[in-house]
């Protein structure tokens, strides 16, 4: 019985163990095999007195080790907590201080990068390399060896499916990241689901491009070790890679979001082309670039999908509708309910715009550590009977939608100020702080402006420290060298202060976006 995260790929691999479960390069790793390297995970974290629920991070780029240990965590009974391997030191620590992470996979180089930063991490009681000669690693914590094979004799922690599985951290709009806490329900449910309506096979073979700590990218795993089918790792580095890769790995499923798609719309694809679907989320796919992919993709079936981390999925787009309804995130997933909510509870009616709020079974636990603006984002579904003892919450978006006469939503902005970059759903407070901490300027603002490609993409007007003193390219190097790629803003103005101010004594974010359009249009 399928209840716990790993339990899909413990029973595939009994049932079809030679099945492939993932490449990586020209390594080919097996469901029988798979399953032993996530024991022999499972065993050295028991090994290492981890107790249950205990956080372990993963710091890597996409590879084998780095799915054993996500799922080796979870089979010892403990929370698996994927880092984006495009952070830097100073992001990465503070994720591993926040929810108090007991052990770090990782790679040497990484680990080198990470050293001056460790100590901001007291809970860490270890690190497990998975590269490298663990013996001769200077470092601040006990550094182990990657387990060649499964010695452990402690029986894993008992977990059920309301337990924790994972924490997934996104930015949030009060600063730093939040994490999301997932359960062992949350993501079977999502994985179920998913497989469902996407009808993924045995013999499908999936291509993963996007980060593993992405609801979206991590999902890929899930869905396949529930059908069995094999995942394909890429770390690539530009699009044409893509299309290369999908030939010679014989890929039949793609996941992206709007940027890539766009980027891959533009190349030539084989007439023979394996792919039997491909998705999109984490922004809306732009019209024109769907009637590319289906012109170029013709034997493809094209899924538009909406999501958020603090539910994974919410809506997909049947393909037989793409041509009718190229701009819309579709329907309900299976086992979900997506309602269209008025400010004050009440459903709207067709074409009123609304927040759209997920109840079901995908709903996450919270934020970690963060009863406030959980209570803002996880509130009682809408109309529930009163006489319900205890009610239950649904994930309230920020996002306003509305719903046609045949049901199905479109999408029409953020009702908060979070930027939202190539499916990076981003604070301006995050941004702003860094570049405070960089002592060049006096005030910052951040916010998003529109972007063909990008969805959106990051714009800062600052105020200099000490007038001249400073040039924007000066600051832009600063961004590069302090954010990973997808913060870097893509326009820095200076200006002299101070910056325009709303009521409540903040910088008026919305005032600068304006004054930046209107500069633009003269």
């Amino acid at each position: 019985m399928n209840h716990l995260i790993h339990d899909s790929l413990f029973e595939t691999a009994a049932r079809t163990p030679a099945a492939e479960a993932l490449a990586y390069g020209d390594t080919r790793c097996s469901y029988a095999q798979l399953a032993e390297d996530v024991r022999a995970v499972a065993a050295l974290l028991l090994d290492a007195r981890l107790e249950p629920g205990a956080r372990v991070a993963v710091y890597m780029e996409k590879r084998i080790e780095n799915v054993a240990a996500m799922f080796g965590a979870a089979a010892a009974g403990c929370v698996f907590v994927p880092v984006n391997p495009l952070l830097k030191p100073e992001q990465v620590a503070y994720i591993l201080a926040d929810c108090n992470v007991r052990l770090l996979a990782t790679t040497a180089e990484r680990l080198a990068q990470l050293a001056p930063v460790l100590e901001r991490c007291p809970d860490l009681r270890a690190v497990l390399l998975a590269d490298g000669d663990a013996a001769s690693v200077a470092a601040a914590v006990p550094v182990l060896a990657w387990p060649e094979s499964n010695t452990g004799g402690l029986a894993p922690h008992r977990r059920i499916d309301t337990d924790v599985a994972a924490i997934l951290y996104t930015s949030g709009s009060t600063g730093q990241p939040k994490g999301v806490v997932l359960s062992h329900r949350n993501m079977v449910a999502g994985a179920q689901s998913v497989a469902t309506y996407l009808d993924l096979r045995s013999d499908d073979r999936l291509l993963a491009v996007l980060p593993l700590s992405f609801d979206y990218g991590l999902s890929q795993l899930t869905t396949a070790f529930l059908r069995g089918a094999c995942v394909v790792l890429m770390n690539y580095l530009f699009p044409k890679d893509i299309v290369t890769m999908v030939a010679r790995e014989r890929i039949t499923g793609l996941a992206a979001v709007p940027p890539l798609w766009i980027a891959l719309a533009r190349l030539a694809w084989p007439a023979d082309c394996t792919l039997r679907f491909i998705t999109n989320s984490g922004g809306a796919m732009p019209v024109p670039t769907v009637h590319a992919l289906r012109e170029i993709l013709p034997n493809t079936r094209i899924f538009l999908m909406y999501g958020l981390t603090e539910a994974f999925r919410s809506t997909y787009l049947p393909p037989e509708e793409v041509a009718r309804r190229p701009d819309s995130i579709g329907r309900a997933i299976p086992n979900a309910e997506i309602l269209v909510v008025r400010p004050d509870g009440t459903l709207c009616d067709d074409d009123e715009p609304g927040e759209l709020v997920h109840r079901g079974a995908l709903v996450a636990l919270g934020y970690w550590n963060d009863p406030a603006r959980t209570a803002q984002r996880f509130r009682p579904a809408p109309g529930q009977d009163p006489g319900l003892p205890v009610p239950e919450l649904a994930v309230w978006s920020g996002d306003t939608v509305r719903r046609d006469a045949d049901g199905y939503l479109y999408f029409i902005g953020r009702s908060d100020d979070m930027i939202k970059v190539s499916g990076y759903r981003i604070s301006p407070t995050e941004i702003e702080s860094v570049l405070h901490a960089t002592g060049l300027v006096a005030e910052v603002a951040a916010f998003g402006m529109d972007h063909p490609q990008l969805g959106q993409a990051i714009a800062v007007i600052a105020v200099p420290v000490e007038e001249g003193a400073i040039d924007a390219a000066a600051l832009l190097a600063e961004c590069k060298r302090r954010l990973p790629a997808y913060m870097v803003p893509a326009r820095i103005d200076l200006r002299a202060g101070p910056l325009p101010r709303n009521p409540n004594g903040k910088i008026d974010r919305n005032l600068l976006r304006q004054t930046l359009h209107t500069n633009e249009a003269q």
